[in-house]
């Protein structure tokens, strides 16, 4: 999906919010505002180019402002630790669950928002979840489509997005394997971008114990996945997997012109305009998309 006018102020506040975690110098702040200002489809001067492309030459300015190529990575240690803390709660609702995979699905999709609940208690946080989890559906039809094509695969390639989040991705993985013995490979980023989940972060919350980890080969802190730039490995996996699975809304941004390459389900949630008008979704509600080759 290309850059939409309403994704200029969202990476503006982005952009923003991001430097604040890092820093309070209002001086270093203003001056870093301003380079981001100087991107040309930040000021509209260039429509071409999808919003993770954008968000790319933002962290190139953070990185050089902070002197830091991985400035984020307490965060993400943070939200990894968070939501590990919260992992015997979660197995626990899987194994009482009527449908482990709908609810392993369910609970992947909301982990999508995983920055919402950040500042919550553990305790907060499980009862945030459980609410949510009564107010998300994922339309049955859907769900089914999505059943099936796991049934018939062999290759799971699996496109992770944020930490703390991946530790829901890793619980979704293990109901899919508990249910069929497949391979799955599970792709994280190459270089720090923003809180995106790196080799280091995915071996933290013991992906590579479930599924094999793989850098998708991008030279650049790119918060999603453009096939052009990935290794050849990735891409010869996106080619052959049987299923693709996309996380979050950087990935789908730069997957959605390629979708009927693959057999691709997205995973995430409607967090904008843009978002609501494509899927026809409610803001904040889970979307799962197939899309699949006949």
């Amino acid at each position: 999906m290309l850059l939409k006018p309403d994704c200029i102020p969202c990476i503006l506040r982005m952009s923003i919010s991001a430097i604040r975690k890092l820093i309070s110098d209002e001086k270093i702040i203003k001056e870093f505002l301003c380079e981001v200002l100087e991107i040309s489809s930040l000021r509209g001067l260039y429509w071409d180019v999808t919003s993770p492309e954008v968000i790319e030459q933002v962290m190139e300015k953070l990185v050089d402002v902070m002197g830091d190529p991985n400035p984020f990575y307490s965060l993400k240690v943070q939200q990894n630790e968070r939501m590990m803390e919260l992992e015997p709660y979660l197995k626990k609702s899987l194994d009482e669950a009527s449908n482990s995979l709908y609810l392993a699905l369910k609970l992947a999709i909301l982990g999508n928002g995983i920055d919402l609940m950040l500042a919550e208690t553990s305790l907060e946080m499980e009862k945030a979840i459980q609410e949510r989890l009564e107010e998300t559906h994922i339309p049955a039809e859907r769900f089914l489509e999505l059943e099936e094509k796991l049934a018939e695969s062999e290759l799971l390639l699996y496109l992770g997005d944020n930490s703390g989040e991946i530790v829901l991705d890793k619980l979704l993985i293990e109901t899919i394997r508990e249910e069929k013995d497949l391979e799955v490979v599970f792709v994280v980023r190459s270089l720090p971008a923003l809180n995106d989940a790196t080799l280091a972060e995915a071996e933290m919350v013991g992906m590579n114990e479930i599924a094999s980890v793989l850098e998708n080969g991008i030279d650049g802190p790119l918060p999603g996945t453009l096939t052009s730039r990935c290794s050849s490995e990735v891409r010869d996996l996106l080619q052959r997997a049987d299923l693709v699975i996309s996380k979050g809304g950087g990935n789908f941004d730069t997957l959605e012109e390629e979708k009927d390459s693959y057999n691709i389900t997205f995973l995430l949630l409607s967090k904008c305009i843009p978002y609501y008008n494509y899927f026809q979704t409610q803001l904040y509600q889970p979307i799962l998309a197939n899309f699949f080759r006949e």
